[in-house]
């Protein structure tokens, strides 16, 4: 992403600052996964989104109204040796030159520096709780500064979280993060067909794993999220990630992958059967999760709320589900009491963006938000029957379904990002066949 998308995000949020506030975003530290090894590092997302700024160890501070640099980035300084060591770094000028920073000093030198930029400014524009250690340092400038009261320095009177500004930012997305999601989820549909179409009896859940990951790399991506690979009963974990089980003849496998491109996330859930055939029970229950993801796609244009998506797919699963003998009752009444949790817990979507499960609020005040252009969601109806469910026939034991897209609000209605998949039970079996 060109660092002019990331220069218009720094002046749009000094615009609904006040001139002589700071804000400060610290990036994510690194993290050890075992000893001498470090897991992958990326970048908090709110920092990147402001900054673009890849590396470790490093802080921008935005200070509207200031004369001499309105964004200084706080980043390490070019080193020789440590770059043959752990790879190259982009240094003070780099910091400058190449990502828009005004000005830029040692990550070292910010205990010096920081507490200056923070005399007798109005409020300090700063989240809290994210990192205790960096939140100590806050606070330790800040009483440096309420110790120096007598010679006239004033310490800055307000905090407030940056959260609330800049999250709601990140929930309508501009044309440059639109490409970029479209990107990652062709990337991911591309990855999701491969796996369908090797997918075999006998197969591990880690090998459909490996050509989803493999996907992915060899477009330049990351996973967006650790992979599901469920077969079998190990659909009906919402979160399972073991993948280390069988794929067994005449039975599903979920599959929950995305990739990551530039920082932003794709999401998509297929389900289909290792065999390329399904049983009668496992296409009934297909058909009506795919029903019911048709019914939320229709609630998903400006004006409608967040929440019109999970009610239609409640209503065609709760019907459903009744109908075919799996609930029994009156569905409205099964609505209201939930009775449908029992086979499908969790929501029919999420926020997406740089974080797979995005920021933004989904009510605002006590209503639920309205929907309008530039937000991106996934729509994920589901419905989960673990053997031993009480009063369900044992066909329909062990079957775990998912179905998820990307879906973008446009003016006039919406967008599915992830359309090409195959996603009927005749487009499945076609495709799956025609290996």
């Amino acid at each position: 992403m060109e660092e002019k998308e990331f220069s218009r995000r720094r002046k749009r949020l000094m615009q609904m600052m006040g001139e002589g506030d700071v804000a400060i975003l610290p990036t994510a530290t690194i993290k050890i996964r075992n000893r001498d090894v470090e897991y992958p590092y990326r970048a908090d997302s709110d920092f990147y989104y402001l900054t673009g700024f890849a590396e470790p160890e490093a802080v921008a501070v935005i200070t509207p109204g200031r004369k001499h640099a309105q964004y200084i980035l706080f980043c390490r300084e070019k080193d020789q040796e440590m770059e043959i060591w752990h790879g190259r770094r982009a240094g003070l000028e780099g910091a400058c030159a190449e990502y828009g920073a005004r000005d830029a000093y040692p990550i070292g030198d910010i205990d010096d520096i920081l507490p200056g930029l923070l005399e007798n400014c109005g409020r300090v524009f700063y989240t809290m709780g994210c990192d205790a250690q960096f939140d100590q340092k806050v606070i330790g400038w800040v009483n440096q500064l309420r110790d120096k009261v007598r010679l006239g320095v004033h310490a800055p009177g307000e905090f407030v979280t940056l959260d609330h500004l800049l999250h709601d930012m990140r929930l309508y997305k501009s044309r440059s993060e639109i490409k970029a999601m479209r990107k990652a989820a062709k990337i991911s549909v591309e990855a999701h067909k491969r796996a369908m179409r090797i997918c075999e009896p006998g197969m591990m859940e880690y090998e459909l794993e490996a050509e989803l990951i493999h996907g992915f790399k060899k477009h330049g991506c990351v996973p967006a999220y650790t992979s599901i690979v469920g077969g079998g009963e190990n659909g009906c974990i919402l979160h399972y990630v073991e993948n280390n089980a069988e794929l067994k003849n005449k039975e599903l496998v979920l599959i929950d992958a995305g990739a990551e491109f530039d920082s932003y996330a794709s999401d998509i859930t297929c389900t289909f059967p290792v065999n390329g055939r399904f049983t009668a029970a496992q296409k009934a229950l297909y058909e009506l999760v795919l029903a019911a993801q048709h019914a939320a796609f229709k609630k998903i244009a400006p004006g409608h709320h967040w929440n019109d998506p999970h009610t239609a797919a409640i209503k065609v699963l709760t019907k459903g589900l009744v109908k075919l003998g799996i609930l029994k009752g009156q569905p409205a009444q099964l609505i209201k009491d939930q009775a449908y949790r029992r086979f499908y817990m969790h929501r029919t979507g999420h926020w997406l963006g740089m974080d797979v499960h995005d920021v933004g609020d989904y009510k605002v005040g006590d209503q639920w938000r309205v929907l309008e252009p530039g937000m991106l969601l996934t729509v994920e109806p589901g419905i989960y029957i673990p053997a031993g469910s009480k009063g369900v026939a044992k066909k329909w034991w062990d079957i775990g379904i998912r179905i998820e897209d990307d879906v973008l609000v446009t003016q006039d209605g919406h967008d599915v990002l992830t359309k090409d998949l195959p996603r009927t039970v005749d487009e499945i079996e076609s495709y799956m066949a025609s290996h």
